[in-house]
């Protein structure tokens, strides 16, 4: 079945036949990621170009800032071409149909902030679906090869964002260290209160600052179906309903 458009206030996301359409976990990434003094940024694995999309608009009242986004799978890099070009951001975003680990041995750029929502599944947990596999698989693209690629691309300065699940995140940060990248902020996402922590959203760079560390439940109380005031302030730019 084909993916309708996902539409948010300033801009839609096409998604028929992505190997990933538009998640709640691209929307935290999206609005999280800490954008005070980027005017380069790079988006790996960018998919249909959501999270890319929205530093897009995050960056609107910026002069001289640049967006591109890096994406392994063709048909995901073509509807993110499309996306980006019916946005009112067309001018400033681009698109390159490759690995990042190729991208890296090409381009000698740095940017000032890079954001991703990476693969995830590990070898015994694969998906059925190939496209969907494709983006959620560690084999395509492994926790170091992204982080190494991370450390080469980013500014002295730069940020590096991602969000992955409570395990994978906190294996992560440990093999970030030797590769140069400090964990300096954390928010631990959680489906309510009390809940487990579903999923880290983490930030990444050279220098080891002090930690910061916060959390946040997508809804509100134990059983409801309403979203958080945290999580609605958090993407009021962005969806259509509050």
């Amino acid at each position: 079945m084909l993916l309708p458009a996902f539409r948010f206030k300033k801009f839609r996301v096409e998604q028929a036949g992505a190997a990933q359409p538009v998640g709640t976990d691209a929307v935290l990434l999206g609005a999280w990621a800490n954008v005070q003094g980027t005017r380069r940024f790079l988006d790996i694995g960018t998919g249909t170009g959501v999270v890319a999309l929205m530093i897009a608009q995050r960056l609107s009242s910026v002069q001289n800032w640049s967006g591109l986004g890096i994406e392994i799978h063709q048909r995901s890099a073509d509807l993110a071409r499309d996306n980006f070009a019916a946005s009112p951001w067309a001018e400033y975003l681009e698109i390159w149909e490759a690995s990042i680990q190729a991208f890296a041995q090409t381009i000698v750029d740095h940017y000032d902030l890079i954001v991703s929502n990476p693969p995830f599944f590990s070898e015994r947990s694969t998906s059925p679906d190939k496209a969907r596999s494709l983006s959620r698989h560690t084999a395509t693209l492994s926790p170091g090869d992204l982080l190494a690629c991370a450390a080469q691309l980013l500014t002295s300065n730069g940020k590096f964002c991602v969000v992955l699940p409570e395990r994978e995140g906190l294996r992560f940060c440990e093999l970030a260290v030797p590769l140069g990248l400090y964990w300096t902020r954390i928010t631990e996402v959680r489906s309510r209160p009390g809940k487990p922590v579903e999923r880290l959203l983490l930030q990444f760079e050279k220098s080891p600052y002090a930690l910061k560390r916060d959390e946040i439940s997508l809804y509100a109380g134990k059983t409801g179906s309403e979203y958080s005031d945290d999580f609605q302030k958090m993407t009021q730019d962005f969806y259509l309903a509050g």
